[in-house]
């Protein structure tokens, strides 16, 4: 069995396309697995991020993670 190549661009534009094709993916993946366990998913996120000890590192988590929630909703 090969290894998948998973190489990213080395310049921005492509590595930020890149996050929001993996932000759409996500939130089609949370759409597929139904309300009730796409909750879960976010639920376990947000603490995840709550105990984060890097701020900065939080915020953006947390940014993303409102920007999917928000597309799931759509």
């Amino acid at each position: 069995m090969s290894t998948p190549d998973f190489s990213t661009a080395d310049n921005a534009q492509q590595l930020a396309l890149e996050v929001s094709c993996l932000k759409a993916l996500f939130t089609q993946m949370l759409k597929a697995m139904g309300q009730a366990d796409a909750g879960k998913v976010i639920i376990k996120m947000e603490k995840e991020i709550a105990q984060m000890e890097d701020k900065a590192h939080a915020e953006v988590f947390t940014n993303t993670v409102n920007q999917i929630k928000q597309a799931y909703r759509q």
